[in-house]
């Protein structure tokens, strides 16, 4: 990319992981490292783009109807994306950035999972909210933000052996503390709606908002709507 291209959208997905299972919630994040092109040495939540590869890989279970629908309203015209594709690269960013695995048993050939005899699982993925980067930065994604209990983790919540380095100080974070850290923007804003999802929950099964902020930044003029608000 030269000085004067403005960099290409691409579509990308992350994980916020809540831990319950202590005397408060706490979210998995990782440091960005200081040379990164993209937001560096910022903590952020396992996540990355979206690869061709990716539609290729099977579930063992998706989430609910609308959850899809809303996963594949207001795709961008140059873009082929699909539900299930985003939904794998959520699972295959959160096992390369941190080794954890949600899955059922089975064979799959997505890297880590294969090792494990387990098949990725998106059923208990909930779809939270979406954002564009604005133009003008190194590198621009088209994000989506799944929330998930760690509870269906399969092994150790604590073991990050087989992460690669991509993210640095992988912990857990209790939510109240987490706004401390040196985040994003955005994913400060996307803290809070998982806080106040993990809230609303209280001891019960965390669930899929009734509709999707979605901060749309694709052009110069901001655009902010809520995805499956006319559901």
């Amino acid at each position: 990319m030269t000085g004067t291209e403005p960099a290409a959208l691409r579509d990308a997905a992350t994980v916020i992981l809540v831990r319950r299972d202590g005397d408060q919630p706490a979210v998995l994040m990782g440091m960005r490292g200081a040379n990164a092109a993209f937001m560096p040495s910022k903590y952020v939540f396992p996540g990355g783009a979206v690869d061709p590869d990716d539609g290729l890989v099977n579930l063992s279970g998706l989430p609910d109807g609308d959850t899809l629908a809303r996963l594949e309203a207001e795709i961008r015209p140059e873009s082929d994306v699909t539900a299930p594709q985003m939904l794998v690269a959520a699972l295959r960013e959160l096992s390369e950035e941190t080794g954890l695995l949600i899955g059922t048993s089975g064979e799959s050939d997505l890297v880590g999972y294969d090792r494990a005899a387990l098949i990725p699982d998106a059923s208990a993925l909930h779809y939270v909210f979406r954002a564009i980067t604005p133009p003008g930065r190194p590198r621009r994604f088209d994000a989506r933000f799944f929330l998930a209990d760690a509870a269906v983790v399969n092994g150790d919540l604590d073991d990050f052996s087989r992460a690669c380095d991509e993210l640095s100080h992988l912990h857990w974070v209790p939510m109240v503390e987490a706004r401390a850290l040196h985040l994003p923007f955005i994913t400060e804003v996307v803290l809070a709606e998982a806080a106040a999802m993990v809230a609303a929950a209280g001891n019960g099964p965390l669930r899929a908002p009734g509709n999707v902020p979605f901060f749309d930044n694709r052009d110069a003029r901001s655009r902010f709507v809520q995805i499956g608000a006319d559901r």
